[in-house]
């Protein structure tokens, strides 16, 4: 049963953030910002300028007091210990941002926003320091565990693409629509009507794997090896699109919460991340294991894993309500995952151990 965290907002709440000392802070319509302790009731409440929708919060990772937080175009910068008019704010982004990041190292932060532009802010020197870009709206952006020049990024143009900050250009772009073609998949045409448009990311803390979800009620899982990436696993999650996607802190647990008001637990640490190979060698080896074998736990046919999914998930939420943004904190000795959906409320999950 969720546990309701209730009072800190008077309409829907759209981004979730815990800081490494257990604070949660929410964003919501109307410029609606709100902190909140481990048991779920809120500790302070700002209202931010223009009353313009928080889409994003995050929390600086070497420095758990400053929190970052995307409102139209603007990023304010706000002290969680005296919540009131923001300390800075950064206004680098031409259309409303729909996803923050920050680097480990506390040194970057990335926007990515309706216009498919990406900013990456240097925060020593306060400056764009690059600007990237999709061909459509950027509707997520993820600095990568332990490779603070490194980041992934999905948009409505369908693509996945790994950046470097040292180039203007992606080091490795994937396009869904024409990978999942590539499967000659008997559904593939289907993807006309109902096209892989990717909504979220979230990077495993190895670094190495991410995963992302789509509108076409999928999830995929990619490997980093080098400067490009690689399909590691494909599954069908939602019967509705999916909206967010949530590595747990340590593993390759993944969470996802979809258009269909329901929130999964999966475990694809026994599809991925097991052994380091060679692009060629993997997908060698995927394709003769998918020959060869019943098992369909690698990037196969939508018909093929659809019909024996490789992936089941460990928990199944029916939360009932279309998921705006999934957040993990630790609460009294266990892990809850927060759900934040089209009300004002915010709902807490127990999850088992991993």
């Amino acid at each position: 049963m969720a546990v309701k965290w209730n009072g800190g907002h008077s309409s829907s709440v759209l981004c979730l953030n815990v800081s490494a000392e257990g604070l949660v802070a929410s964003g919501a319509e109307r410029g609606e910002l709100a902190l909140w302790d481990g048991g779920g009731s809120p500790v302070a409440q700002l209202r931010l300028p223009q009353e313009q929708d928080v889409t994003s919060v995050v929390f600086s990772a070497r420095r758990p007091g400053t929190l970052y937080a995307s409102h139209g175009e603007t990023i304010s910068v706000l002290d969680v210990r005296s919540l009131q008019e923001p300390l800075q704010r950064f206004h680098v982004n031409e259309e409303e941002i729909n996803c923050l990041s920050v680097n480990d190292a506390d040194s970057f932060l990335a926007a990515a926003d309706d216009s498919g532009a990406i900013k990456v802010v240097d925060l020593e020197s306060k400056k764009v320091s690059r600007s990237l870009r999709h061909s459509n709206i950027c509707s997520s952006v993820a600095f990568r565990p332990q490779r603070p020049q490194s980041l992934v990024s999905c948009g409505l143009d369908m693509q996945v693409m790994l950046w470097n900050l040292q180039k203007v250009r992606p080091l490795w772009t994937m396009n869904l629509q024409e990978c999942d073609m590539e499967e000659e998949s008997p559904q593939a045409a289907g993807q006309f009507f109902n096209p892989p448009l990717a909504h979220s990311l979230s990077v495993a803390s190895c670094g190495n794997v991410f995963g992302c979800g789509a509108q076409d009620g999928r999830v995929r899982v990619f490997r980093v090896t080098g400067a490009r990436f690689e399909p590691e696993l494909e599954f069908q999650a939602h019967s509705l699109g999916v909206s967010q996607v949530l590595f747990m802190p340590e593993g390759y647990w993944l969470l996802s919460g979809g258009n269909d008001g329901k929130v999964l637990l999966w475990d694809v640490g026994s599809n991925v991340g097991k052994q380091q190979r060679s692009p060629a060698k993997s997908l060698h080896r995927r394709k003769a294991q998918a020959a060869a074998s019943s098992r369909k736990d690698g990037k196969l046919s939508k018909a093929a894993s659809d019909e024996h999914p490789g992936v089941v998930p460990k928990l199944s939420i029916e939360h009932g309500e279309k998921v705006n943004w999934l957040s993990c904190a630790e609460i009294k000795g266990s892990r809850r995952v927060l759900v934040a959906d089209q009300t004002s409320s915010i709902s807490a999950y127990p999850l088992p151990e991993p």
